[in-house]
């Protein structure tokens, strides 16, 4: 691909994650027992009253031990992957030894994953041939900002000799609140595409990842949020995104080659998009959801020229799914309207979940892009089920109980931060910052929200988080978290500051390469000169840092991409990676500096610098 800008993550994550975690059974916080029985732990001698929630279980309360080591086992459970965390004093906090989590806008969830002996999952990490994973960013004139999504490319697209193949897209969208990771990280869409193909069950293509919810990123969001603007993600998709795709990578640009879909909202979206769009969509997918019976163009009443459009309309509900009841009116709507469609529903995967999700993935992905498999699949299909009157219906009202109105935090203003947490129960509240000397004390209103202004903070970066009654928890209304080797803090940057990426506009971006299994990260800059020809930075994380903190908060990516769009710098490689130490003309070793703000002001001294001799470098001095 020419000049592309992207962010990469390479192979076997969930492999690779693990070897992050403690390796001392003492230190382990989730035990998979052999008669299937799940054993959480945690520590916190100051709490009163722990319980853990996980989605195969109810909430249990927890027992503490001398050591103040709280613990349940429940289950049995199927082997699967369940989010989970533990409640404490009311207050939700994530498994802090955990090192796998559910990035989503707002809760803050660990990530559980049963094993199946046998190796059936569709998502085991298995030994085949793995696709790459890349995170993209791009300017969205729709969105008048730039936006991200994540690209997966299957196994043979680098393949030498392959340089001219094309491949169809599949356009596949998260939930409410979700994040444009959560169908990689969660939904493992790369590993159920990777064993697919090395069956031989499905066919290859490129999976596009959007975000949801891009009002989300602008500095200052539209009043009423994504209904502020109207059909924004719509047009963002089609006018921005998809141009971006197929301009940047080999696709099949016409409508018999391109699907949509998504779990949750991401179903809506991807049924609106894909029915209101079918000179560009003929395979359309939702997943635990549906959407509007009133779509403009007629698409409802005229079932010849519709039916004639789709290869595949592909509808997958759980009957135990607060959304079943109005899932099954759309498919019933559908049938009365004689539009034809295929239907399955589960009733042993706890509703509306992503067990759910990658169920659906795994049966849709056979059939993605193979006109003969659909079209049977289509003549098979079966009726809706009969409504038995019981059926919960979506109103705003169940919309409003399972999505609260969060509070704001952090909420940018002109002479200041202001953070917030809701703690109605709490006697204490603390905001613990890297950039101030101790932990502030907060202020609690007669909601319970606990509230505190810091001046003068609003373009620095820093990792924080609050301390309720001595327990640590991060920020629950801020997405973006440390990559940390054990608890995970917040991460405050405000998007409008100069080294955000929200806030540069239409510039070109590098290219940052996680190989989890060298444990590397390495950013490499945008320019047509040869990359094996160029200057290294080592960048040194510190002892609680990971691979991942020079860039996720140190932002050394963003850093360079806006130095060399305005020609402050020169290009260089940033990695972590010490077996490149030969070429090094600078080494960042992140200890030297404590909080990260001062690294990064480090890091653009540097980069202003423009350094050229090769310095030598003895890496053990750094080796945490």
């Amino acid at each position: 691909m020419k000049n592309f800008k992207t962010i990469i993550m390479t192979l076997a994550l969930g492999t690779s994650l693990q070897a992050l975690a403690q390796t001392a059974s003492e230190q382990k916080s989730v035990i998979c027992n052999n008669d299937g029985t799940v054993t959480f732990r945690y520590t916190n001698p100051t709490a009163k009253e722990v319980q853990v929630d996980v989605q195969f279980a109810k909430k249990t309360p927890m027992q503490r031990d001398a050591n103040g080591v709280w613990t349940a086992t429940l289950g049995p459970a199927s082997p699967d992957m369940y989010p989970y965390h533990f409640e404490v004093d009311g207050v939700s906090v994530m498994d802090p030894l955990c090192p796998q989590y559910f990035p989503n806008e707002g809760f803050k969830n660990s990530l559980l994953e049963i094993p199946d002996p046998k190796g059936a999952l569709a998502h085991d990490i298995q030994d085949v041939p793995h696709g790459k994973v890349e995170y993209i960013h791009y300017y969205s004139k729709s969105l008048q900002g730039t936006n991200n999504a994540i690209v997966y490319l299957p196994p043979t697209y680098d393949k030498k000799g392959n340089e001219n193949k094309k491949y169809p897209v599949f356009y596949l969208i998260s939930g409410t609140t979700d994040t444009e990771e959560v169908y990689y990280k969660v939904g493992r869409m790369n590993y159920i595409l990777d064993n697919l193909l090395a069956e031989g069950k499905a066919k290859e293509m490129i999976i596009v990842l959007p975000y949801g919810n891009p009002t989300k990123l602008l500095p200052t969001p539209p009043q009423g949020g994504m209904m502020g603007m109207g059909d924004v993600f719509g047009k963002d998709l089609t006018n921005d995104l998809m141009p971006y795709v197929e301009s940047h990578y080999r696709t099949i640009n016409d409508r018999d080659h391109r699907a949509i879909g998504g779990f949750s909202r991401g179903g809506n979206q991807g049924l609106s998009c894909g029915l209101t769009n079918l000179d560009k969509f003929s395979y359309l997918c939702s997943y635990s959801s549906f959407t509007s019976t009133t779509l403009p163009g007629g698409v409802y009443d005229n079932a010849a020229d519709t039916n004639s459009k789709i290869h595949l309309f592909w509808l997958g509900v759980g009957t135990d799914d607060f959304l079943y009841g109005t899932a099954r009116d759309y498919m019933e709507f559908l049938d009365k309207k004689g539009i034809r469609s295929v239907k399955e529903y589960t009733h042993d995967k706890f509703g509306h979940t992503w067990m759910n999700a990658k169920y659906f993935l795994d049966k849709t992905m056979r059939l993605l892009f193979n006109p003969e498999a659909s079209e049977e699949a289509m003549k098979n299909g079966k009726p809706a089920l009969e409504a038995t009157g019981k059926e919960e219906a979506f109103t705003p009202a169940v919309m409003a109980r399972l999505f609260p109105r969060a509070v704001v935090s952090p909420e940018y203003k002109s002479d200041g931060v202001t953070f917030r947490i809701s703690a109605p129960n709490a006697q204490q509240v603390l905001l613990d910052m890297d950039y101030l000397p101790e932990p502030n004390a907060m202020e609690k209103d007669a909601d319970g929200v606990w509230s505190l202004d810091i001046k003068g903070v609003e373009n620095q970066t820093f990792r924080y988080c609050f301390i309720v009654d001595g327990t640590k928890v991060a920020d629950p209304t801020n997405m973006y978290l440390s990559p940390d080797k054990g608890f995970k803090y917040s991460i405050h940057e405000n998007p409008a500051s100069e080294y955000s990426l929200l806030s540069m506009g239409d510039i070109p971006h590098g290219v940052v390469s996680y190989d989890l299994n060298k444990n590397t990260a390495t950013y490499y800059p945008p320019t047509t000169q040869n990359v094996d020809e160029l200057p290294v930075i080592l960048l040194i994380p510190g002892a609680d840092d990971t691979i991942e903190s020079w860039f996720k908060v140190g932002g050394a990516n963003a850093i360079a991409d806006k130095m060399l769009a305005e020609g402050k710098t020169n290009p260089y490689i940033l990695t972590t990676d010490t077996s490149l130490k030969d070429r090094a003309v600078s080494v960042m070793p992140a200890s030297i500096n404590k909080t990260w703000n001062a690294r990064r002001l480090a890091l653009v001294k540097v980069l202003q610098d423009k350094p050229t001799k090769v310095i030598k470098v003895k890496t053990e001095e750094f080796t945490n």
